[in-house]
């Protein structure tokens, strides 16, 4: 049975829309991405975007600055690959098949 192309293209018209309204809701979502057992916390929406960052101040130390550059790395690695989970998670019921996320 063959699909008529006014039928291919209104289908790809409505996932396009369904996956622009995603998009826009994935900007008012967050997560956070933790370090040292959340003394650095990195915050991104669901576009990957950077938020915010906190930091405690017990991890701040004029003595050891590496450190501190090591934990915001890793908050940072873990919010946008939480960001990108959650972005992958919305779109892959619309993406299904078609491998884009």
């Amino acid at each position: 049975m063959k699909m008529n192309m006014n039928e291919l293209m209104k289908q790809a018209q409505k996932m396009q829309s369904q996956m622009a309204k995603i998009q826009e809701s994935l900007a008012d979502e967050t997560v956070e991405g933790n370090a040292g057992g959340g003394m650095v916390r990195a915050v991104f929406n669901g576009q990957g975007e950077f938020v915010s960052i906190h930091i405690e101040k017990e991890v701040v130390s004029p003595d050891d600055v590496e450190m501190l550059e090591d934990l915001i790395s890793a908050a940072v690695s873990d919010g946008l690959r939480k960001a990108k989970e959650l972005a992958s998670e919305r779109m892959g019921p619309i993406a299904g098949g078609i491998g884009m996320f």
